[in-house]
């Protein structure tokens, strides 16, 4: 019996040339639409649904391919005789090939204007039916979603005249992640659209962006997949200029960092090493935020990951190139400022699109046996409303300091205590077990430094009880801001009033785990 394969695709890419390397094996092609004329001016000869079928194509291409002696000739089973039989009773020839890739769903909500008639009229129905109805028979059919594998199946045709049973599951398999990736999207689109919350499914999808050397450790496998609607300001969407593959860490460091960087609108450099800023500047340019990020901490630095919100001019790519960084991350690098840091083998640079850093997507954390999942913590925050509960009001230049620690503070670890000034960080403590230890951490390192002079202190949570405020005022800070909240906020403030610290309740909370 003569072999059939039935054709029907969005991407055309090589079609052309799989089609004639199919005929050339002696198969009648099956297509449809805009498959089939881009096949018969090739000169390939198709046989049309509607003479399978007995049907025309009607609703507008709604319906074509939704027939039993389409569906009949994937699905049923060569090895029984009570199909074969219902098969030959009803005219049905058995299809041996399905080549189908799906109506640009994707493509088409990602379209700015899009509207909801345009998504709805991109969902394809016959499509994954025939995929799935082929995959499910793949102990027959050799079913084909992907241009990738078109290859793969002309060299088995050539070398044993049909695929082998091994490859047929490999294809079935990739079809049903297909159609599942394919249905997630439609079904988070939907969900968005009604507005649901909390829906009784999650439905996740993501691409394959690279494999990966290893995990946080060398013993680990991992892997990097991207949101399949890719979001312009993420580390899956920036582009890599120069330097070796990012590792899991550092992925995850990047990550951590640009979230840091959006906080900010002025010029702005943050570094960060394992997950925890070690130095945020801001200044009127580029390179003096750098400065004050690499004078922040200028021993912690060195390792570490680097962003800034403008682009890397000659003067700050200088600086950077005099010490060691794993990855620097930008707008854009002039060309000079370029050809000053490829000079460094084991840099990576990265450009990153700034323009929307606004947008709001779900953050997803997995836990033996689950998922959790959250909003991100992007909260709008008035200073206007925040709450002076001390006897001392704020100076100008303490409110300045205490709404630039606060913007980072959120993003240390908790416990997190972090000291700065109204142009830089001056001290971090991070993930410590209780808060004032992380509040010792801090102190000491902007001691140790010089830089305590003017610093205010700003706290992730509140305070469980006096201690950090009395040695914070010990050691020089007047001005404290965190949420408040605790039961014991008035010995908090008390304490503050005892040595003259003005503290400031902002009612929000801002944990990192």
């Amino acid at each position: 019996m003569t072999k059939k394969a039935l054709i029907s695709v969005s991407d055309k890419n090589g079609i052309e040339n799989f089609a004639k390397a199919l005929v050339k094996q002696g198969v009648e092609i099956i297509s449809t639409g805009g498959t089939k004329k881009v096949l018969d001016d090739a000169g390939i000869p198709t046989i049309s649904i509607d003479e399978v079928t007995g049907f025309p194509e009607m609703m507008d291409g709604r319906v074509k391919t939704l027939h039993p002696k389409i569906h009949g000739g994937l699905l049923g089973r060569r090895d029984l005789d009570t199909h074969l039989q219902a098969m030959a009773d009803h005219n049905i020839a058995p299809i041996d090939f399905v080549v189908v890739n799906l109506y640009p769903f994707k493509e088409t909500i990602l379209k700015p204007d899009v509207t909801e008639e345009d998504a709805i009229e991109n969902i394809d129905i016959g499509g994954p039916s025939m995929l799935r109805s082929a995959a499910k028979n793949h102990a027959t059919v050799t079913v084909i979603v992907d241009p990738n594998d078109y290859d793969t199946i002309l060299t088995e045709l050539d070398t044993n005249n049909q695929t082998s049973l091994a490859t047929r599951k490999r294809l079935a398999a990739k079809v049903f992640r297909h159609t599942a990736a394919y249905d997630a999207l439609i079904a988070n689109y939907l969900t968005e659209l009604v507005g649901e919350d909390e829906p009784e499914k999650l439905t996740l999808t993501y691409d394959l962006k690279q494999s990966l050397r290893y995990g946080e450790n060398s013993h680990q496998e991992a892997a990097f997949y991207a949101d399949a609607l890719p979001k312009s300001y993420s580390i899956a969407s920036a582009k890599q200029l120069h330097g070796k593959e990012l590792s899991y860490n550092n992925i995850r460091d990047a990550d951590a960092a640009i979230r840091i960087a959006r906080e900010y609108q002025e010029p702005t450099v943050v570094a960060l090493k394992h997950m925890n800023p070690c130095g945020i500047g801001t200044a009127p340019t580029i390179f003096d935020a750098y400065m004050s990020a690499y004078e922040a901490d200028s021993v912690s630095i060195f390792g570490g990951i680097v962003v800034l919100n403008r682009p890397v001019d000659e003067a700050t790519a200088e600086k950077m190139s005099h010490i060691f960084l794993e990855i620097i991350i930008a707008p854009a690098f002039e060309e000079v400022a370029l050809e000053i840091l490829t000079k460094k083998k084991n840099i990576r640079l990265l450009t990153l699109d700034f323009s929307d850093t606004t947008s709001i997507q779900s953050e997803t954390v997995s836990v033996l046996g689950g998922l959790l999942v959250q909003d991100q913590d992007v909260i709008l925050e008035e200073p206007t409303e925040w709450q002076v509960v001390t006897e001392r009001q704020p100076t100008e230049t303490e409110l300045a300091a205490l709404e630039f620690a606060w913007k980072a503070v959120k993003h240390v670890k908790s416990n997190a205590i972090l000291l700065a000034n109204d142009k830089q960080t001056v001290g971090i403590g991070a993930g410590q077990m209780n808060r004032v230890g992380s509040v010792k951490i801090a102190i000491e390192q902007a001691e140790s430094a010089g830089k305590m002079a003017g610093a205010v202190l700003a706290s992730d949570a509140f305070f469980p009880m006096s201690d950090s405020v009395e040695y914070a005022a010990k050691h020089g800070i007047k001005a404290i801001i965190q949420p408040g909240g605790s039961i014991k906020d008035q010995e908090s403030i008390e304490m503050a009033d005892k040595y003259g610290v003005t503290m400031l309740f902002t009612k929000v909370r801002h944990f990192r785990h």
